[in-house]
């Protein structure tokens, strides 16, 4: 049995005490004319984090990682795998887990990789990290997640309103604090375009300034991230309900018995959206992306972080969780507390 033991997050200091925290305010300067106010509040986005200029997703990942041990009390040295699920690799090579597995003092008896996915990364994470613990190839994976958007984002991107940067820590055992259930995936890559940064891998390696509007009238550059936000919407719109369905149906659960509903926080309008979509009542269903942002295949492990110290979640209690997003890709599953 796989179960999730203990949670961390990198949290940046006060905003009183950290100039990386951006408000919107502070974007406003940006967008000249553009009201930022109300686009904030239909994407329910406060502030956010955004990472220094030398500070990696890996960085941040290790701080997460080592408030994971002090915390909860782990001995580094137990750990024999690590996950990293991140879009802002260090290098090309070698692998971030790797680079961590050194800083973090971990034994060299255990494996690491990394895997680029985002919105949907943690809740795949899970699902492999569950994997390794049933068939007895680890006793203790560390599931990292981390990204710095914010690098990837053009400064006249609206979509600076939306994105943050941030990293997490999972320590999956075989007991703890919810048992994972089983998990649903999906993926089709037609829609690969739709969330992209195109230029820098080898298929497009140079940079090229190319930019463009799209059907939507954004400006699409293809050396920064990319999101057409309709098509998205729309994507997310035609699936989740669907996800919801046949993860019910895997773990044989009936929907009256989900205590709660915790998914990548997208946006405060998409996830409202979902939620009337998929008939589930307000105190149902977590949605708290003020003070963070977006951030990506961090959100889910946050949300969960915040409603645990919250008391929102409970000994006894069945909670879905549900990724999607860049790939096109998304997955879901149930955690038993």
């Amino acid at each position: 049995m796989a179960c999730i033991k203990a949670i961390s997050i990198f949290s940046p200091p006060p905003l009183s005490m950290c100039e990386n925290i951006l408000t919107n305010s502070g974007l406003q300067f940006f967008f000249g004319n553009i009201d930022i106010t109300k686009i904030a509040k239909s994407v329910g986005v406060n502030q956010r984090y955004v990472a220094t200029e030398n500070q990696t997703a890996a960085d941040m990942a290790c701080e997460a990682a080592n408030k994971l041990f002090e915390e909860w009390n782990v001995d580094r040295k137990s750990i024999d795998f690590i996950i990293f699920s991140t879009q802002s690799s260090d290098y090309f090579l070698p692998a971030s887990s790797c680079v961590l597995q050194h800083r973090l003092g971990i034994s060299t008896t255990a494996g690491a990789f990394d895997y680029g996915l985002g919105c949907s990364g943690y809740t795949y994470g899970l699902a492999m990290a569950k994997s390794f613990i049933d068939s007895g190839l680890a006793r203790n994976v560390l599931l990292l997640t981390g990204d710095t958007i914010s690098k990837y984002l053009h400064p006249e991107d609206k979509n600076r309103i939306l994105f943050g940067d941030s990293a997490t820590a999972t320590l999956i055992s075989n007991e703890g604090l919810a048992e994972i259930g089983e998990t649903v995936y999906g993926t089709d890559g037609s829609g690969a375009e739709a969330i992209i940064v195109k230029n820098g891998g080898s298929r497009h390696l140079a940079r090229t300034g190319h930019e463009e509007k799209d059907g939507a009238d954004n400006v699409r550059r293809d050396d920064y991230f990319y999101m057409n936000g309709e098509q998205v919407f729309n994507f997310t719109i035609d699936r989740v309900p669907q996800l919801i369905d046949d993860t019910l149906s895997k773990n044989n659960v009936k929907k009256e018995h989900i205590d709660y509903y915790v998914f990548h926080q997208a946006n405060k309008f998409m996830l409202n959206t979902i939620r009337k979509v998929c008939s589930i009542t307000k105190d149902k269903f977590y949605i708290n992306i003020e003070n963070t942002g977006n951030t990506t295949s961090s959100t889910i492990p946050i949300a969960l972080k915040h409603c645990l110290d919250e008391n929102k979640i409970q000994k006894g209690q069945q909670v879905m969780i549900a990724g999607f997003g860049v790939g096109l890709s998304w997955a879901a599953t149930v955690l038993k507390f």
